[in-house]
């Protein structure tokens, strides 16, 4: 993985505007202002347009949806397709409820994305029309696994193509793909799954990572993956016996914090398919 998509990321300091969930968005903030880049959040209809307008990039994230938020969201979507600001979906929950469902599929129909993230539930959600998840886990049953990998990148590498946006699933391997190429990324530690939120701050980081890397959203989108993960390495690596989750999640974005391009190239962990 190339050390200056993250160097970019740090040098150009793009601002990122998030319309997030309120279980996470406190961390999203602080893995955006451990990355190098500067956080706002609105996710109100009558300024989500405006604040949009001003930053480099947006991401929107479903977690916690209201009738409210909705219309912000598709607003601050369009003016982004406006400007030719990238866009990033986390459809968190999509399978879970008709609302999470409808609202993403709506969002894919009205709005051009750069990258779309989720776990594997979500992703086939979308894909299909309709699907389930596990509250917003991924369905036990859909897990990518080293025996289903093969079928598994076929099947995102075609979404990718059907939407013209690359596909970032996540879990315990990721892939990022576009029609043609997807990454297979190993890096992580399990506890990253006792942390509320890991997924949404990925998203974060990865709105901050492709907007700092115009033409290369492929390439910024699996950076961000391997970055987020080497973060859950160097995060547990650090831990003592007393520590617990809470701990975890602020060394994660500790790690984030100092985490340098050299460092990037040398510990991420990706096959190309």
């Amino acid at each position: 993985m190339k050390k200056e998509l993250l160097q970019n990321v740090r040098e150009r300091r793009p601002l990122i505007h998030s319309i997030t969930n309120y279980v996470t968005v406190n961390d999203c903030a602080n893995m955006l202002l451990a990355c190098g880049t500067s956080p706002i959040m609105a996710d109100d209809i009558g300024e989500a347009a405006q604040i949009t307008a001003v930053c480099g990039g947006l991401n929107i994230n479903i977690g916690t949806l209201n009738e409210r938020t909705i219309p912000a969201m598709y607003a601050a979507g369009e003016q982004a397709n406006a400007l030719g600001h990238p866009v990033v979906l986390d459809p968190v929950g999509a399978g879970a409820s008709a609302l999470r469902t409808d609202t993403a599929l709506g969002l894919l129909e009205k709005v051009r994305f750069a990258v779309i993230r989720g776990n594997i539930s979500e992703i086939k959600t979308l894909a299909d029309g309709s699907g389930t998840t596990k509250g917003v886990d991924a369905d036990p049953l859909d897990v990518v696994t080293e025996e289903n990998l093969d079928a598994a990148c076929v099947f995102v590498k075609e979404f990718a193509r059907k939407t013209g946006t690359v596909i970032a699933v996540t879990g315990a391997i990721d892939i990022v793909a576009d029609e043609k190429t997807a990454y297979c990324i190993t890096n992580g530690h399990p506890m990253m799954s006792s942390v509320t939120g890991t997924g949404c701050q990925l998203s974060a980081l990865t709105a901050a990572f492709v907007t700092a890397n115009p033409g290369e959203v492929l390439q910024a989108a699996a950076a961000a993956v391997c970055a987020m993960g080497i973060c859950g390495e160097m995060a547990a690596e650090r831990l003592g016996a007393q520590d617990g989750n809470a701990t975890y999640r602020n060394y994660i974005i500790d790690a984030m914090y100092r985490l340098d391009g050299d460092t990037l190239e040398r510990r991420a962990k990706y096959r190309v398919r």
